[in-house]
């Protein structure tokens, strides 16, 4: 049981993963990685992506159908949390002031945290509350596409 369990999250796992690449975000797994894409000048999304219900359900649709707008950020970037772990950890660290939070949002601009939707602002939530907060912050530091 436990290995048809492994091969069901790897699975779970593999579909979240290409669901965020499939929308246009580059998914980040090194703290490498994180430094030299939030090093850049202008905005970037960053996803925390995770296996939970509300990933999947809410916040993965969200990252996708947000990007149905005439601005966007610079960068559309994931991390993904219980996975990539010192990925996810290194973007945590950049977004002291918010608590460890998956699924969850953080717009950074010139490397700088700016705002942050946590998961008690997804969980529990419709789709498209979460896409309003994303485009909300699309207006307001996004690039005319």
């Amino acid at each position: 049981m436990n290995m048809d369990f492994n091969m069901y999250m790897n699975d779970v796992v593999s579909q979240a993963r290409s669901e965020m690449k499939e929308s246009g975000y580059t998914e980040l797994t090194t703290p490498e990685e994180v430094d030299q894409h939030l090093s850049k000048e202008g905005t970037a999304l960053v996803m925390v992506n995770s296996v939970c219900g509300c990933a999947g359900g809410i916040a993965r649709p969200a990252a996708k159908h947000a990007l149905n707008y005439d601005k966007l950020p610079d960068q559309l970037l994931t991390v993904f949390a219980g996975q990539d772990k010192e990925a996810t950890e290194h973007v945590r660290e950049k977004a002291p002031e918010y608590l460890p939070s998956s699924p969850s949002f953080a717009l950074f601009k010139d490397g700088k945290i700016v705002d942050m939707i946590e998961r008690h602002e997804i969980e529990g939530h419709e789709t498209m509350s979460v896409i309003t907060n994303l485009q909300a912050w699309f207006e307001e530091h996004g690039k005319e596409i």
